[in-house]
């Protein structure tokens, strides 16, 4: 329907404002215009969706006792509460406030039809997914075991700290794998260097192992998208 994208739009123009304060550090009197108009458009959001949960879920009066508990309206709540104040001081110390705000950009998910498709392509393929994540997660514990081992702590020849504790060795690691490499922590010794080539050459293997079921799925759920958007026209 026409006035469903339009309210689609303006929903996303409400998102990406209210996220635009984010992008500076000072503050401006218009970021507080945007944020009281931006609140209330959430606020009047949540409440509409939860009067009409009962067309979505179809369970009856129940609908309207577990539509603030499903994972949508959870995050569409925390996405208002930044903008009421409800946080307490301490919380605001931690910068907690500015980091709920970045939630809102999760509301995207509910107006994007592409972002869903991809949700449910990573649903359907989950079980591949999550074995290929235990395999990297594994490969990446062990390496860092095997380099926080053999690595010393202190490099010999400039007298910096090399992998300081075991959460330096999984940060190698993972960055190692992915094929980042940022070459802040790197290995001294021969045997170091070995295995950062291995854990080089495995994580090529490990994101290309991924990618094709991704795609090959993807290009199902595409297909299947425009059999139903043609039944409907």
């Amino acid at each position: 329907m026409l006035a469903s994208r339009i309210y689609d739009w303006y929903m996303l123009v409400m998102i990406f404002a209210s996220i635009v304060p984010l992008m500076f550090i000072e503050t401006y009197p218009i970021f507080r215009i945007i944020e009281i108009v931006t609140v209330i458009a959430f606020i009047i959001d949540y409440l509409l969706r939860w009067c009409t949960s009962n067309i979505q879920l179809k369970k009856g009066w129940v609908s309207y006792i577990i539509y603030p508990f499903t994972p949508m309206a959870i995050i569409d709540l925390l996405s208002i509460l930044p903008g009421l104040n409800l946080i307490s001081p301490e919380f605001k110390l931690l910068r907690l406030t500015r980091l709920l705000k970045i939630v809102r950009l999760l509301k995207i998910f509910r107006y994007s039809d592409k972002i869903t498709m991809f949700l449910n392509v990573l649903k359907k393929e989950r079980h591949v997914l999550l074995s290929v994540l235990m395999l990297a997660l594994f490969y990446i514990f062990i390496t860092a075991l095997i380099m926080f081992n053999a690595e010393p702590h202190i490099n010999p020849e400039t007298g910096a700290v090399t992998f300081n504790s075991f959460f330096d060795a999984l940060y190698w690691a993972t960055v190692t794998l992915t094929t980042v490499g940022y070459g802040d922590l790197c290995p001294v010794t021969d045997i170091g260097r070995v295995v950062s080539m291995l854990s080089s050459l495995f994580g090529v293997a490990i994101i290309a192992l991924p990618s094709g079921v991704i795609t090959a799925s993807y290009l199902e759920e595409l297909r299947e998208y425009r059999q139903k958007k043609g039944e409907v026209e």
